[in-house]
């Protein structure tokens, strides 16, 4: 193994040039008082012609996650975010949650108020430095993260920097997080042996049981109406090419349940969509793959008698304190390698289940028919609405949209009426459902893929929680040219729906404006993205809705101006 000695002389230069080592590209950071050791080391590392991560400054710390999250999302590589001791690390929660729960693999590294009053480099300079020490400042963030530590002198930063990675990687994937005192960092640093082809990884990723599949693989040979139902699988594209297969082989159909990648292409004949329905109440094999809530236990479920079976790199979902969807079988594990098992080990079966495999691909492929009826049904019915239906605006994106677009989706898209042929041009809001996500995971997006189109599709609610001014000022800073499409419809629609099945003749359904639910008057949304030199246009016509958005893709390709749509909408 060689390496090269990298001349840091100080704890902030060694981390930085770690980071850049073990293949970080950017520090987003919103930095406060205890950053002054990292910004000096960002300049002596450019002057020495050292390599250390990209700056990026983010001014909001949620907004800075969750570039980390779109980043990583689509580069796959994690990346690292630092923001200012405690109230920025409260201020980066919910973004934290978010990657969390999607088992996104991210640094989150926090100044630390400096340790002494007075007496080193870096001691306590303002007087915010008293009260901002706590006791036990990553208390409020180690439900969420995988691993946390501070950083305790020089000695031992490769060892916390590779630590925190390797944690963070290995699977499953989520958040470790690192403070950083400032006298830590301004600490002097005798440099770095840099190492090629270093010894700290992160652990291999689980297989599954052999034995289990060939388990499952029986029963899906021997089920007159198997389910397949998801919703994390497709960030790794192996998994999709796995499932396709494998639900075409065994005629299969796939309901992708608050999806949140593309598992199968929307064109498969096994794609079935985003609700399980009458597929569920009628399967009697349902395999759960990469999926926290298969299905609502409250108002549906499978037949008693249906044999369930999960699948996942954790598959009873550990950290979350009440799940019990049934099982008879639990498979922990890869999904993609777990769908290839399962696809060689139905081939032994399929010979001699041919009859009751095109019987189910004839009713199948009706369903499928009737399926593409009912939405073609609905565009017809909905296409000069006023103000707009979000079947109709999602159905005009995919007019306009490149087929390798990157199209982020924060609560907005109807997902029927909108195609995506390959992995990796879908990304829909974490599980948790921290709000607030959609603008900066679609930053991050481009800057891992600037060649690609990235449209970000946001509810207002959900575009005012993702720190507009913010996010309008980073793509303009660092050259992101995005299309942000606001579907508007005024509303808290979850908040109002979720009241609604809760009480349907209650108080609130019968007022005029149940409270807690409205977002009116409505801003100009599109006067917020011109204040960081954006193109904006707000859209009240049906007809008008598909030429203004080509217009606004057209600033984005040839200008290189991020652009933004206002799109006024009914309630969903």
């Amino acid at each position: 193994m060689s390496s090269r000695r990298l001349a840091t002389e100080t704890v902030a230069e060694a981390f930085l040039a770690l980071l850049a080592d073990r293949g970080v590209d950017y520090l987003f950071a919103n930095a406060g008082t205890d950053f002054p050791p990292i910004i000096e080391a960002f300049a002596a590392m450019s002057a020495k012609g050292m390599k250390a991560p990209r700056p990026v400054t983010v001014p909001h710390e949620n907004l800075a996650v969750a570039m980390a999250h779109g980043h990583t999302m689509v580069s796959g590589r994690p990346q690292a975010v630092m923001v200012h001791v405690n109230v920025g690390s409260a201020n980066a929660i919910c973004g934290a949650l978010n990657a969390s729960r999607d088992q996104m693999p991210m640094l989150l590294a926090a100044g630390r108020t400096p340790l002494t009053e007075a007496g080193l480099p870096g001691s306590r300079s303002r007087h915010i430095h008293w009260a901002q020490e706590m006791f036990d400042q990553a208390a409020m963030l180690r439900e969420v993260v995988k691993w946390d530590y501070e950083l305790r002198n020089a000695e031992q930063v490769e060892t916390v920097v590779d630590r925190a990675l390797d944690i963070a990687l290995s699977d499953p994937q989520g958040v470790s997080y690192l403070t950083l005192p400032r006298e830590v960092l301004a600490a002097a640093h005798p440099g770095l042996d840099r190492r090629h082809g270093g010894r700290s990884v992160p652990a291999t990723r689980p297989a599954p049981d052999p034995d289990a599949v060939a388990r499952t693989a029986t029963l899906l040979a021997a089920a007159e109406r198997p389910l397949l139902i998801t919703s994390g699988l497709g960030r790794d594209p192996a998994a999709v090419v796995a499932l396709a297969e494998l639900a075409e082989a065994a005629a299969l159909p796939v309901v992708a349940h608050a999806g949140r990648y593309v598992a199968l292409p929307s064109g498969h004949e096994m794609n079935f969509g985003g609700t399980p329905g009458h597929l569920l109440a009628e399967a009697d094999l349902v395999l759960v793959v990469d999926c926290d809530v298969p299905w609502i236990a409250s108002g549906e479920g499978p037949p008693a008698e249906a044999k369930i079976v999960h699948m996942g790199l954790d598959p009873l979902y550990q950290r979350y304190p009440v799940r019990s969807f049934p099982a008879d079988l639990v498979i922990a594990g890869d999904s993609a390698a777990g769908l290839r098992l399962l696809g060689e080990a139905f081939a032994n079966h399929a010979a001699a289940q041919r009859t009751r495999i095109d019987c189910r691909r004839d009713r199948l492929s009706a369903l499928h028919e009737a399926r593409a009826a009912a939405r073609a049904r609905q565009l017809q019915e909905v296409r000069h609405q006023q103000p707009m239906h979000f079947a109709w605006v999602s159905h005009c994106i995919d007019r306009v949209k490149d087929d390798d677009a990157i199209v982020v989706n924060e609560l907005a898209l109807s997902t029927d009426h909108i195609d995506f042929g390959r992995p990796g041009t879908f990304f829909g809001p974490s599980a948790v459902g921290g709000l607030g996500w959609g603008l900066g995971a679609a930053l991050g997006a481009k800057l891992a893929a600037p060649e690609r189109q990235v449209i970000a599709c946001v509810g207002d609610g959900s575009y005012m929680f993702g720190n507009p001014t913010p996010a309008h000022f980073v793509a303009q800073a660092q050259a992101l040219p995005v299309l942000f499409v606001v579907f508007n419809n005024a509303g808290w629609s979850a908040v109002l729906n979720a009241t609604r099945a809760m009480y349907p003749d209650g108080h609130a359904m019968r007022s005029n404006q149940p409270p807690l639910t409205a977002l009116s008057p409505s801003p100009a949304f599109e006067r917020v993205v011109e204040a960081s030199g954006g193109f904006g246009v707000r859209v009240d016509d049906p007809a008008r809705l598909e030429p203004e958005l080509k217009r606004a893709l057209q600033v984005v390709r040839e200008e290189g101006r991020q652009a933004l749509v206002n799109v006024v909408c009914r309630p969903r």
